[in-house]
């Protein structure tokens, strides 16, 4: 396992412990709450979905370039937020990129 790996579980398991803690705590509805309670919150939750969206598009243009389904960990994504990049990250990290690939592998073949 190399370093990269090892810092990607180490937060994955530090952040799936905190949401475990926090669903037990105040369920999946409770997460809502303070995205409703004022515009703050609101800024937050939308900036959250903004950002997990950009991810999400990487996620799915890395995985189609190396030829994994990313179906899980987007599935992951939309459930538990960022412990489905996480999980992506820690699995990407044990599997070589094919020769020739690249995050924009696959636009960049469409163009060419």
């Amino acid at each position: 396992m190399n370093g990269k790996r090892l810092l990607i579980g180490l937060v994955l398991a530090d952040f799936t412990a905190l949401t475990a803690w926090a669903v037990y705590q105040h369920g999946f509805v409770g997460f809502l709450e303070p995205v409703t309670m004022n515009a703050a919150g609101m800024q937050i939750g939308i900036d959250l979905v903004i950002a997990l969206s950009l991810v999400t598009i990487w996620m799915w243009r890395d995985a189609t370039a190396r030829g994994v389904s990313v179906i899980p960990y987007v599935l992951l994504t939309v459930t538990l937020g960022s412990i489905g990049p996480l999980v992506y990250l820690f699995n990407r990290e044990r599997q070589a990129a094919p020769a020739g690939a690249s995050v924009m592998a696959p636009r960049q073949a469409r163009e060419a």
